[in-house]
């Protein structure tokens, strides 16, 4: 018994305060989870001291796991996230990869995170204001990946989608005022550099201000 108590009890490295009610706890195994300072006596946890394999276990597989799910659920209730930005989330707030894990896994199989979901709302909320490449960059950019993001757009288009990039070039041209019979070479140049940027085709670029 002592010979198992040895091999699995840790030893508490460091205490780590975060705020007025949460500390970070650092283990002599390289790993740290977050816990509220009530909670350190509850446990048994002091600095220098070992962490029993009973509080461990306790903390690992009951306390942060359900934490992490009601946190996780909680951020959900507000606006939709990606697996990505979710996982972040959880990482911001001192969980273990393999507790955001279990919290991603739970709120996964109930669907509240679907990726494919999010991406197809997307493109339908912003292809009237952005280019197609724009919309491509910032849901990359949140941990969509590039096959959900092409299954997206096939979705997005089955539902009749269309997206009118020309006439948005023409709908900014005319914001800005720009007059292409008039406009000389200088003001050519900088709209062509603002639609660009903007992620518009080189081609229908060109074609508007060149």
């Amino acid at each position: 018994m002592e010979r198992l108590q040895a091999e699995y009890d840790k030893m508490v490295t460091q205490i780590e305060e975060i705020s007025k009610t949460r500390v970070r706890v650092f283990l002599d195994d390289a790993s740290a989870f977050v816990v509220y300072r009530g909670e350190l006596h509850s446990f048994h946890i002091r600095e220098g001291e070992e962490l029993s394999q009973e509080s461990y276990r306790s903390i690992m597989e009951e306390v942060l796991p359900r934490r992490a799910k009601l946190r996780a659920m909680n951020l959900l209730k507000s606006r939709a996230y990606t697996v990505k930005q979710l996982h972040d989330k959880l990482k911001a707030g001192g969980y273990p990869e393999e507790i955001i894990a279990q919290a991603l896994n739970y709120v996964g199989s109930y669907r509240y995170t679907d990726d494919l979901q999010y991406a197809v709302s997307f493109i339908r909320n912003q292809t009237e204001r952005r280019s197609r490449r724009r919309i491509e960059l910032d849901l990359l950019g949140r941990g969509i990946s590039q096959s959900v993001l092409e299954e997206a757009w096939g979705l997005w288009e089955e539902e009749g989608g269309l997206q009118d990039e020309e006439g948005m070039i023409s709908s900014l041209l005319e914001k800005k005022g720009f007059d292409r019979e008039h406009a000389d070479q200088k003001q050519r140049q900088r709209m062509y550099g603002f639609l660009m940027r903007r992620g518009f085709p080189a081609e229908a670029v060109r074609r508007a201000v060149l």
